[in-house]
Order: C-alpha cells, then sequence, then structure tokens
C-alpha cells in the first residue's frame, strides 16, 4: 500500500474550541468568509446527548480526488510520496470545477482574489518536519497526522459524515460516544 498521510479527528477529546481552524486561518491568512478547517458540531440525530461533540473538518486528501479529476489546468495534485492533495493557488484559473464539484465542500470560493483554495495539509511545514498548523494548534490533542496504513480502531464514516466510497476519503474519526455517568459517594 502506498503511503497515505490522513487527518485523524478524534471527537472524543475535541472541546469544540476552534483553535483548529484559527491555527490555519492564522497560517495562512485566509480572506474574511474564507476557512479551509470548519468545526462541525454533530446534530441531535446523529449525537442525541446534551454534551456536544464535534468534527473537525478540512480537505479529506481523497484517494481519488474529485478536484484533481475536474481541474483543467492541474492545480490540484495529489503527491505520489505521501497522498497529500497539493492546491497550488497560483494555477488557479477559477473556473470554480473544485468547488462546485467536491461533495464534502472542502474546496472554497475565494471571491476577493477570485481563485479556488483549500487545505494541503500544511505541505511545506510536513515537508520541513513540523505538525499542520491544525494539529500544532490543537489543545486537547484531538486533531493528529497520522499514516493510513497504521490506523487501527478508527471509523472512516461516522454519523454525520458524508459516505462517498468512489472518492475514498483518508480522514478517519474516533467517534464521539455518550458521556458516561459518574457517581461520588455525595451523589448516593
Amino acid at each position: 500500500m502506498k503511503k497515505q498521510l490522513a487527518f485523524m479527528v478524534n471527537s472524543k477529546k475535541c472541546i469544540g474550541c476552534y483553535s483548529c481552524a484559527m491555527s490555519c486561518k492564522n497560517q495562512y491568512h485566509q480572506e474574511v468568509g474564507v476557512a479551509w478547517r470548519n468545526l462541525q458540531p454533530l446534530e441531535a440525530k446523529d449525537y442525541p446527548h446534551r454534551d456536544r461533540a464535534f468534527y473537525s473538518l478540512a480537505c479529506n486528501h481523497c484517494e481519488k480526488p474529485v478536484c484533481a479529476q475536474v481541474c483543467p489546468v492541474q492545480a490540484h495534485v495529489k503527491r505520489e510520496k505521501d497522498g497529500i492533495v497539493v492546491h497550488s493557488s497560483d494555477k488557479c484559473i477559477y473556473c470554480r470545477q473544485c468547488i462546485e464539484n467536491c461533495p464534502y465542500h472542502a474546496a472554497k470560493d475565494n471571491v476577493v482574489l477570485q481563485r479556488a483554495e483549500k487545505c494541503s495539509m500544511c505541505v511545506e511545514r510536513i515537508d520541513s518536519g513540523e505538525k499542520p498548523a491544525c494539529v500544532q494548534g490543537c489543545p486537547a490533542h484531538a486533531l493528529t497526522i497520522v499514516e493510513l496504513s497504521e490506523v487501527k480502531n478508527a471509523v472512516q464514516y461516522p454519523k454525520g459524515f458524508g459516505k462517498f466510497t468512489k472518492l475514498n476519503p483518508s480522514t478517519r474519526f474516533v467517534e464521539a460516544k455518550a458521556p458516561e455517568l459518574v457517581l461520588t459517594d455525595k451523589d448516593i
């Protein structure tokens, strides 16, 4: 199996603080209204508890990325060495094909600069041995980078996450579980 780096989202640990999204925004100084990483609260139908649970979502760096398939100028390229789908904004001709065709809505519309943009997993940081900004910025260690072939006990399509098997998204999840009731001697 080829090497495939992937985001691991641990919903048991995520506290919903948005540090991952803000770290990404601070790293790349995205325009107002453009966010490559978002925090998605799970709806009651997927997680029916009073405590909240979240998915930190960005590009899934799919095995068969539709963005790379539809881009007429190869602004989206899947790297052979680690499976990261890199977007080169300087090549983008703003045809919006990636924005319109990605079912995960990973490609973002930057109307100010008139180009599509998306998470490239901080390839420049990874290439220099650092963690992506979102991973480094997560205070709860709920977001990590993993080698997909080494992942165990994770789910590819949890409740509330779209199931697009033809793309084979690399993001994996540790699902949120119902909170456990902990009783102390004072409660009895």
